[in-house]
């Protein structure tokens, strides 16, 4: 196996926190990266720091706030001093948020997709003319079912934007293979227990409208959504199983990575639609003489 040079953003929890240290048991040299390193995730700091002393692996953190581009700038350069290098990055940072639909202010709408898709924006813009030169690189997207399975209702901020970054991640897949850069995408399932998306989500800003919804024709609708949710989750659903299957994607050898990878228990019937979509993709690449953008070219 080689040895990678790896950033995770959004790592002082959740499916970021997991990743970072299931990689790091891996043998790679791992950045998990958050911000406020100094101030409320202080403690997340220390307690990567114990975890790397303790289990004796390559775990830093870095500080990364993904909604600042000269943070994302600086963290970069800072990890690429280091290391020369930088060979992998795993787009996980994000934000949930639960109410209806109508009852999100539009600068809500903005702040979320600011924190699940713009902020993949601000990291490539980074990172990649680091990939690129190197003429070799994997970006990771941590996508979700949301994107193409059943979409329970009071959670459309959160699938609207999931589903732009996953869009975003699709069309950057065929513009990096050139450059010797492979996409893989992950896509988990509701995992309502071993995270904090559920616990931490966003609420509403217009209360009253929210109100009109939860206590008139909607009333009951919200908690039958989320016990419905974790009813379909299997009793030995583990979140653990999605950093389990990034390590999986970081260590397959280069060129022969996944393009699209489902860790859903639920089995929402995601992985049947994009399974669909992800073919009709590649049949138009065909049909259009492009086929070679579709994986990269080991040399």
């Amino acid at each position: 196996m080689e040895k990678q040079v790896i950033l995770v953003t959004g790592a002082s929890s959740g499916f970021g926190a997991l990743t970072a240290r299931e990689l790091a048991g891996a043998g790679h040299t791992v950045y998990a990266s958050m911000r406020e390193t100094k101030g409320r995730n202080a403690p997340q700091v220390a307690a990567v720091a114990d975890y790397a002393m303790t289990h004796d692996v390559d775990l830093r953190t870095v500080e990364l706030d993904v909604a600042s581009e000269s943070s994302v700038e600086a963290a970069i350069a800072q990890i690429v001093a280091a290391n020369g290098r930088l060979d992998v990055i795993v787009h996980n940072a994000g934000h949930m948020s639960f109410g209806p639909a109508e009852a999100f202010t539009p600068e809500q709408y903005t702040q979320l997709f600011d924190v699940n898709v713009l902020s993949t924006q601000r990291v490539n813009r980074a990172a990649l003319p680091v990939l690129r030169q190197q003429g070799k690189g994997l970006v990771v997207w941590v996508s979700s079912s949301s994107t193409r399975g059943g979409a329970p209702p009071f959670l459309a901020p959160y699938f609207a934007a999931k589903a732009a970054m996953d869009s975003l991640a699709v069309s950057y897949a065929s513009e990096l293979t050139r450059w010797g850069i492979e996409t893989s995408i992950i896509v988990p399932g509701a995992f309502t227990k071993g995270t904090n998306h559920f616990a931490h989500s966003g609420k509403p800003a217009d209360e009253a409208v929210a109100a009109a919804y939860m206590d008139g024709p909607y009333a009951g609708v919200a908690e039958a959504a989320l016990n419905g949710l974790a009813a379909l989750e299997p009793a030995d659903a583990d979140a653990g199983e999605v950093a389990k299957a990034i390590t999986r994607v970081v260590d397959t050898p280069f060129g022969q990575r996944p393009f699209r990878v489902h860790i859903d228990p639920s089995q929402d019937g995601a992985e049947i639609v994009n399974g669909v979509a992800d073919r009709v993709r590649a049949e138009l690449f065909w049909r259009v003489g492009l086929e070679d953008l579709l994986k990269v070219v080991v040399r």
